[in-house]
């Protein structure tokens, strides 16, 4: 339960959608995170980040944990995730 899964979808190049040959991935554990960032995941996955509209072109990064309570799954712009986060993500062909 202290791992997240992510992964990164959108771009002018489409990343991780259907029809890709490219997927973003990563994977970390929340102890790696600082307490700011890991403060910032809680406040996204408690909703305090707020909805908005995709951005044309924009990454959208979907952030998976498990809890107690089970699977958890949030999409967020680019823009709302901590650096360390998206320093995970490595993109793979397929």
């Amino acid at each position: 339960m202290d791992r997240i899964q992510i992964e990164r979808t959108g771009g002018f190049a489409g990343f991780g959608l259907p029809g890709s040959h490219v997927q973003s991935r990563g994977e970390m554990a929340l102890s790696e995170l600082s307490p700011a960032d890991r403060a910032a995941i809680d406040a996204l996955f408690d909703g305090k980040g707020g909805a908005e509209p995709p951005m044309p072109d924009g990454f959208r990064y979907r952030i998976t944990r498990k809890t107690a309570t089970g699977t958890e799954t949030i999409e967020v712009p680019e823009h709302k995730v901590p650096a360390a986060i998206k320093d995970s993500v490595k993109d793979v062909l397929k």
